[in-house]
Parts: C-alpha cells; structure tokens; sequence
C-alpha cells in the first residue's frame, strides 16, 4: 500500500483571514468613494470655474475692424479708399512647438527663418504676434490652408490711393495701423477713423475661429471726407510740372491753384513725387509737401505789393515816371542793378519790365510803415489758415528799424521768405479786389460757409495793380510765354538767386511765376515755382511762365469760365441787311 504524504506548508485547503478581507474590501469601497467625490466636485461643486478655465483657452474676445471713411475731390471722385486685407498672427507657443513647420510658412510668406524667430521668440511668454501684415485674401487662404499649430488671420483695412502720384503731398498716407501721418489723413485722422467693433468666439486647438457665440460692439466705419481739389486740375497740373521739372532738369518744384472767389485749393502739386501705394518708397524728402513747408524768396513776384502801397500813398499813378537811368542804383557800399538800362519809366513800366531800380526807389520814397503794411496785411509772415499739417509761416519781420538797402531790396523780394501757398494768398487779395479770404481745403457747405472776408486792399488800388500786371504777360513783358489764347492774365515774373553761406550764389536760381485770369474778373490765381533749372535757362518766364499757361488754359476751360479777350468781328451794314432777308454770300 503506497502512503501520501502531505505539504504541511500547503494552504490551498486553509480558509481566508477575516482582516484581509477587510482591507481589501475598504480600499475598493474607499476608491470608489473617492471617484465619486472628484466627480460630484468637477462636474457640479468646482463646474463654473472649470467652465471659466475651459473658455479662457478656446473662447476669445477678438476685435472687429472698421475702416476708414474715403476721401473724394469736389467732384465725388475717390482719392483714399479701404480695402479689406489679412493680418496673420500666432499663438508664440503654439506655433514655436511646431517649428519643423516654420519653412513652409515662411517660404509662402516670402519671409526668412530668421525673421520669424526674431518676432516670435522674443515673445514666446505672450498670446499674441504678427508675423505677417496685410497680405491678400487669397494669400490668407493658402497659410490657413498649411493648418499649421498656433496660426491664424486677423481681418484689417489698407489705405488705397487711386491717384498714386498726382495727390499723394495733399492726401498725406497712414500708417500699417491706418492711423493717419501725413496730409489730410492726418489732419483729418479722427473724423476719418473708424471705432473697432468686437465679438466673442470659439477657436479649436490650432487657432482657428470655429464659432461666433456672441457680437460685444458693433464696429462703426469713419466718415467720408470731401476735399475742395478737382482730381481734373490735379492732374494737369501734375503732368506739366514733371514735363518742365524734367525738362530743365530741376531740384524740384510745386504749384498751387486757388478758387479766389472761395479760397479753395484746387490743386496743389509738387515734384519730387512719391506713390502712398508703396512704402517702400516713404523717404522724408520725397513726402514733404514743399508747397506749405519750403520757403523761398519771391524776389520780383512783390513788386506789385511795393506798387500797391506807392498808389495807396497818393504819390503816384500808374503813369508816373520813375528814373532807372543808368540801371544801377547805388545806396551806401550796395548797388542795385537792372537787366539794362530802361531810363526813364511810368510806374506800369517798372512791373513790365521788372526793374530792381524802380522798385528800391519807390520804396525808398514810401513810409517804412507803409510797406511794411502792404506786405503783411496780405498774409506775409503769417500761415494761410488753411490747417495742413506742418504749414510754416515764412520769415517777415520787423524787430528793429529798416535800413535803407533793407526796404530796397524788399521792394523787388529780398529779405523775406513765403511759401508756393502764401505767395498764391497774397496774389488771390489782389484777385479779389483786395479783399482776403483764408486758404481752405474743404468745399463750402452750410456748416460752413465762404467766409467774408477782410477788406485789407482799396478796391481802386487792387484793380489798378491788376491792370498794370497785364502788361507783363503782353509784347514787352517778361512773361509772354504765360499768355493764354481768349483771356485776359495778369501776373509777375520772379527769378531768385538763390542764398548760400556768405551771400547769393551766382549760379543757382529759383524760377517764379504768379498770376490770375480772367484778368477782368479773376477766378482762379496760380503760383509756379521751379527750385533750381540746371539746363541753363533760368527766368521766370521761361521756366516757370509756360507751365502756368498749358495749366490755366485747360483749366479755365475744364471750369467753363467765359473767356474775356474774344476777338470781336466788325459788323457792316451790307452783312447786316443781309441777315436781315436770309440771303447769304
């Protein structure tokens, strides 16, 4: 009989221990109560600030655009408008997580990778960088079509110039935040920006806006702004500036249009040029508008001024005579000099011929209070009123007593310095019969009206004046070239040395003209001014007559304004009887 023999350390048949049980049984009741607990915390006790933290890391207030308003001509044709455009921007530590992606981006965006890590790097502590400003729309597509981690688009506005050139010193450009830096998008910067909007919404984990919950503030675009220019004037006056500008090879130049019956500037253009569209090419001497901030000396375009007080005086007439004989003046260590000697000459003939002799002797005959006056009450040495950003006011003072070779040469434009602007103020005074209007950018409206004006000239004195400068544009004057077939132009020439250290330079000139027409009842005055011709002509009225004349004659008749100089037929009493029976030759 074979024996079994048994493990006695084999416990396969002992019964299980009560207290082991009883562990194993609280630890599973214990976790269960504790998963429990976590639950009832999250989901009901701790539910809004779980919400709240869920809802900072995908539901976001974002701003929404509003652009702003378009700047028209008088005419309601747009010179600003805004475009709608993208923005792309990032999530720092999204987007440098997924930096094996960054070539992609940066080769559709045409950036380098150097670029990108030096704008995102820096703010890798922050929600929020650009990377990339206003691209096109179909550009925008395509980067959130990479559906790169951290990246996405920003709707915003660009300023959009029709006109490029032709009005970029008046309208002025903004900034890559449409805030206006230069010109009338400046000046004008809070009627014409808009109020940005916001929304609240949902955006999944790699940016991208999935739902809009809520609208916050409704955006609120900016108004419209019309200006006093005509887009047409502009134009001429910007095509025959650059011809002469290149044509003689000039430093630069500018011209000015006014309304004289309102004051408005109708066109006002300068050369060098540069295109707001591209920035590019935003350089400080090309954006400079030289037509309110570059001041020269008008030399003989103050004559008529000087002539103005001399009648005023009761002194003189127009036919009184003057002795320029022999064409030099001298007065103490200084000489004045004429191109040659004209003798003895009316009053009307010192403007005709432009005589630096006449003018000093006038003056010299005249109260320095007098010509002083005639000077300043017709805005020398004070801004135009016209509110464009960065206008200056020249240089006309009177801080001490003149010495005499002093109210000489400021008879012919010496020792004084004024603006393309000022210089087309003071013209538009003896335009409007002496009366004084202040410069303006803006059309007339109710809300404001053409002002009345200040009476600073005798009317009989103002037309005087007028009259004589007609003579300058006919045979015998210096500006023949400003003539314009079917109006009447009156008008002054000037041609400046130019101030260098230690006096004048003989060999750098600025080149004026000035004037208006009709001549009988003037509705529009302009002012040319030509820095420094380099082709060796240099007068006045051959550099800067002739661009007055192709201008004002397409003006005049873009404006329909009556020509006063028609030709009349003479009438005979044969052609009379004629059309009286209906028989003709």
């Amino acid at each position: 009989m074979s024996t079994v023999q048994v493990n006695k350390y084999s416990t396969d048949n002992q019964p299980v221990r009560p207290f082991r049980l009883g562990v194993v049984v609280v630890l599973v009741l214990s976790s269960a109560l504790l998963l429990l607990w976590r639950s009832v915390d999250l989901n009901i006790l701790r539910k809004d600030f779980l919400q709240h933290q869920g809802n900072a890391r995908y539901l976001r207030v974002m701003p929404i655009a509003a652009h702003r308003g378009m700047i028209r001509d008088r005419n309601g044709e747009p010179l600003a408008i805004s475009t709608p455009v993208d923005s792309v921007w990032v999530q720092p530590q999204a987007f440098i997580n997924a930096h094996e992606q960054w070539p992609r981006i940066a080769r559709l965006l045409g950036m380098k990778l150097s670029d990108l890590e030096r704008d995102v790097l820096p703010r890798r502590t922050r929600e929020f960088a650009y990377i990339k400003r206003h691209i096109a729309p179909h550009l925008a597509a395509r980067v959130m079509a990479l559906k790169i981690p951290g990246v996405s688009l920003r709707r915003e506005y660009q300023r959009y110039y029709p006109t490029g050139e032709v009005a970029a010193h008046v309208l002025g450009f903004t900034n890559v935040d449409d805030v206006g830096q230069e010109g009338m998008e400046l000046a004008w910067n809070r009627w014409l920006q808009g109020v940005p909007g916001s929304q609240r919404v949902l955006k999944d984990r790699l940016g991208r806006v999935i739902k809009h919950i809520e609208l916050i503030r409704k955006a609120h675009p900016g108004k419209d702004l019309v200006l006093s220019l005509d887009l047409r004037l502009q134009y001429l006056a910007y095509r025959e500036l650059k011809r002469m500008v290149i044509k003689q090879n000039a430093r630069s130049a500018s011209a000015v249009i006014l309304d004289s019956h309102t004051g408005e500037v109708l066109a006002m253009v300068n050369q060098p040029s540069y295109n707001p569209n591209n920035r590019g090419q935003l350089r400080g001497a090309n954006y400079r508008n030289r037509a309110v901030t570059d001041v020269f000396e008008p030399g003989s375009t103050a004559k008529p001024f000087t002539v103005a007080a001399a009648l005023e005086s009761g002194k003189y007439t127009p036919q009184t005579l003057i002795d320029t004989a022999p064409g030099v003046f001298r007065i103490g260590r200084y000489r004045v000099r004429d191109a040659r000697n004209y003798g003895r000459i009316s009053v009307s003939t010192v403007i005709q011929k432009s005589s630096n002799v006449g003018a000093s002797k006038i003056a010299l005959s005249l109260d320095p209070d007098r010509l002083w006056r005639a000077y300043a009450r017709v805005g020398f040495g004070e801004t135009t009123g016209s509110g464009f950003p960065g206008e200056v006011s020249g240089v006309f003072t009177r801080d001490r007593p003149w010495h005499d070779i002093e109210r000489a040469t400021l008879a012919y434009g010496y020792g004084v310095s004024v603006t393309a602007l000022q210089l087309a103020r003071a013209y538009m005074v003896l335009a409007n019969d002496g009366r004084e209007l202040p410069v303006r950018f803006l059309p007339p409206s109710a809300d404001d009206p053409v002002a009345r004006g200040k009476q600073v000239m005798p009317v009989n004195v103002a037309r005087a004046v007028r009259h004589i400068m007609e003579r300058v544009v006919e045979k015998g004057g210096t500006a023949t070239r400003a003539a314009i077939p079917g109006y009447r132009v009156a008008g002054k020439t000037g041609t400046m040395k130019k101030a260098v250290a230690g006096g004048y330079s003989d060999d750098r000139y600025v080149s004026v003209f000035a004037g208006m027409a009709p001549a009988s009842n003037p509705r529009l005055v302009m002012v040319v001014v030509v820095n420094e011709p380099r082709e060796g002509v240099y007068y006045g009225g051959l550099v800067a007559a002739p661009v007055f004349s192709r201008v004002m004659s397409g003006a005049l008749r873009l404006m329909n304004v009556t020509p006063d100089d028609v030709p009349v037929q003479p009438v005979t009493l044969a052609a009379l009887s004629l059309a009286r029976t209906g028989n003709h030759p």
